[in-house]
């Protein structure tokens, strides 16, 4: 996922090496530097803990002039294993559940959270927010430190590959795809997501019966993966139980080809998210979106314009919403189509490589950036950044 993002800015003159939990191949295909580390997303202090000794470590041997860091532990590890020794920048890619869940465990670990935020605060140099809601989050909670605050919308999204993959899409027979899932005619509403309770997947399956009741021929495409996810996995017998109007076909590489034959996408997620990138794929292949009405989500979808925005955790608002787009084809295209220039405007890798750039760039000549959006630069000046993150579906 982060491929994309770390060959912009090599593009433009840095030097880059990432560290991750998932495999070095897809890295060392595009040359990318790469290093392993163990990482849990699901636990434990004592692993917790000899995660920042590794990334101490790394740190110690690349000998980077910026680590940059993604997702939740990552963002607070690697500001506690360097300790002001290398710049670190930040980006917080949405709230995670702790912050987003009204679940006991969730509510009796935010205080810890946010002590950890504060700690990891004294040795950020930057954070970066994909929206402005989780910006005024930590100004709101004094979880910046001294740091300034920086909004770079979203990870970015290739726009020409997205688009070049369409192309390679439509030389594929769509009715050849269809006949593979088993679809024949029927109107396809699609979900790309990890199949977490978190993403809202309980609360889509009780809106699939709903729309299923109404359209009996509509079919619920969920690709994801499940088995993954741990604790927080939907369980198979749930999703099996609303076969066979809802299919799962678990992780895919064909995205671009499934959003060719999707009516609807659905993005029914509980999370505070950053910028949903499932959002702008499926903005950019001009499909009308249903998403809640969160952080991230917000910021792509725009109530009656390219979608509709419903509630969390309310499958009659959600249902009602997807059957809307479906009973008017002809107006739910026109608003899948203004979502095209939208994507290609305010998300494209391109202008998110910028501003990273653009923030290095200052980081490094004055050693702090300044609090406000970056705006686009072009510099090329070599320098190394080092990118650490968790492996994971946003």
């Amino acid at each position: 996922m982060r491929i994309p993002f770390l060959s912009a800015l090599r593009s433009r003159g840095f030097r880059v090496s990432a560290a991750g939990t998932g495999v070095a191949r897809p890295f060392s295909k595009c040359g990318i530097d790469y290093h392993g580390y163990d990482f849990d997303r699901f636990g434990a202090r004592i692993a917790d803990r000899m995660a920042i000794g590794q990334l101490s470590q790394l740190v110690r041997d690349i000998r980077p002039d910026v680590v940059q860091t993604f997702d939740t532990k990552p963002n607070l590890l690697a500001p506690l294993a360097i300790r002001g020794t290398v710049p670190v920048v930040r980006t917080i890619n949405g709230m995670g559940w702790v912050f987003s869940s009204a679940h006991l465990k969730a509510l009796a670990l935010r205080p810890v959270y946010l002590a950890l935020q504060r700690l990891a605060a004294r040795w950020t140099t930057a954070t970066v927010f994909q929206n402005t809601a989780d910006s005024r989050f930590f100004h709101r909670y004094h979880l910046l430190g001294s740091s300034p605050a920086v909004l770079i919308r979203s990870s970015g999204i290739d726009v020409g590959a997205f688009e070049a993959a369409q192309v390679q899409t439509h030389s594929i027979s769509i009715a050849k795809l269809r006949s593979e899932l088993g679809l024949g005619d029927s109107e396809v509403v699609l979900t790309v997501s990890r199949l977490t309770v978190q993403k809202g997947i309980p609360t889509l399956l009780e809106a699939a019966a709903i729309v299923h009741a109404v359209r009996p021929d509509v079919r619920f495409l969920l690709v994801g993966p499940r088995e993954s996810e741990g604790p927080f996995a939907v369980d198979q017998a749930l999703v099996d139980r609303y076969a066979p109007y809802v299919i799962a076909l678990g992780a895919r590489s064909d995205v671009p080809a499934l959003l060719g034959i999707a009516d609807v996408f659905a993005c029914p997620t509980e999370y505070r998210e950053g910028i949903p990138r499932v959002l702008l794929e499926a903005g950019l292949a001009g499909v009308p979106m249903v998403a809640t009405r969160v952080p991230g989500c917000d910021d792509v979808v725009a109530e009656n314009w390219n979608g509709h925005l419903v509630p969390q955790r309310d499958p009659r608002a959600l249902a009602a919403a997807i059957l809307d787009l479906l009973q008017d084809p002809g107006r739910a295209r026109a608003m899948g189509a203004r979502s095209i220039e939208l994507v290609r405007r305010e998300f494209d890798l391109n202008v998110v490589a910028d501003g990273y750039s653009d923030l290095y760039q200052q980081l490094l000549s004055s050693g702090r950036p300044r609090d406000a959006q970056i705006p686009p630069s072009h510099d090329s000046t070599e320098h190394h950044s080092a990118n650490f993150h968790s492996s994971k579906i946003s």
